[in-house]
């Protein structure tokens, strides 16, 4: 895949070798190393995603966020950033972003999370409205902003917590794919808590309460016997 990407990031030694991976992937890169100079590019030149770290010189990764989405850019940003507690993601996505990756992560991870979103942004994920904010499967349209769901007909509707959009978003990262427990709950859960993977099952349980048409039955957050959890948009 290819495609014109601006990095932002102030640490040398990682905005390298974040360059270096993806032109290696065939991406044509920009970068800057503090918020102002990003969002000045961001605005000027037309690229197809932003990755963004969040402890930025100059203007945090934040409000340069917010003042992009305010000024009606629309394209994918993907945050950047060593803290990985539930009030930053949420913030995060508060503000726009729709990716976040916890430093430190693999590159691979890194191409990976970014052609996903690129795919997205040029039509490839159906149900999906705007960048990633809107979503409808089944009889339920969510809005992963507001952090509200709404099923058809008004049947049920209420709020999602930011835990609950956090591992929402990153099982639609992974749609179709089985994923283990184990990993769910490191890649979501702050590593500094207490939760356990009968956490994971817990807002799992929520989520199905709130978003399947009949909870005793998922059709779309579908548990696979001996691994952990898998998201479907189609249905089991």
């Amino acid at each position: 895949m290819t495609g014109r990407i601006l990095l932002v990031e102030d640490e040398p030694s990682l905005r390298m070798a974040i360059e270096d991976a993806l032109r290696g992937r065939g991406y044509e890169v920009s970068s800057a190393a503090d918020g102002i100079e990003g969002e000045r590019l961001a605005l000027r030149e037309g690229f197809d995603l932003i990755v963004l770290d969040v402890m930025l010189p100059g203007r945090d990764g934040f409000q340069v966020l917010r003042n992009l989405r305010a000024d009606r850019l629309a394209i994918p940003v993907v945050l950047l950033t060593a803290r990985g507690d539930e009030f930053d993601r949420v913030q995060g996505f508060e503000s726009g972003a729709d990716d976040y990756v916890v430093k430190p992560f693999s590159m691979d991870e890194l191409c990976l999370r970014l052609a996903a979103l690129m795919r997205r942004a040029e039509g490839g994920a159906p149900g999906v409205d705007g960048f990633g904010r809107l979503l409808r499967f089944g009889t339920v349209t969510i809005d992963l902003a507001a952090r509200t769901y709404e099923h058809e007909k008004g049947a049920r509707r209420g709020t999602l917590s930011g835990q609950e959009v956090g591992l929402l978003e990153y099982l639609l990262r992974f749609e179709n794919e089985a994923l283990d427990r184990f990993r769910i709950l490191s890649d979501v859960w702050d590593p500094d808590s207490e939760s356990t993977v009968r956490t994971v099952d817990q807002h799992v349980l929520k989520l199905r309460k709130k978003l399947e048409p009949d909870p005793q039955r998922p059709r779309h957050l579908v548990t696979v016997r001996g691994v952990g959890y898998r998201f479907t948009r189609a249905g089991a």
